[in-house]
């Protein structure tokens, strides 16, 4: 497993890679959001409410997942901080 975490005010971020999935997940409150993808990197992103939450949305692009979790958050796209294991996420 790979762990790293990035913080930016007051929205927390954690990257792990579990055996199935590569997992990207904000806090900030009582709010989460996480964006999923397959181990492998090549699937879409999956937009969950938490790590183990029902898909809400998919999206080939991290900007767009990340757009989604914003708004999950209630925060602006570019206040959301994310881990360099993260930053290749997408298609």
């Amino acid at each position: 497993m790979t762990d790293a975490e990035a913080t930016e005010g007051d929205v927390r971020a954690t990257y792990r890679e579990t055996e199935a999935e590569r997992l990207l997940t904000f806090e900030r409150g009582e709010r989460t959001a996480a964006i999923a993808q397959n181990r492998e990197g090549y699937a879409m992103l999956k937009v969950r409410p938490t790590p183990d939450g029902d898909e809400l949305e998919r999206y080939y692009g991290l900007d767009m997942a990340l757009d989604h979790a914003a708004e999950l958050l209630g925060v602006a796209p570019h206040a959301l901080p994310v881990p360099e294991p993260a930053r290749d996420m997408g298609m």
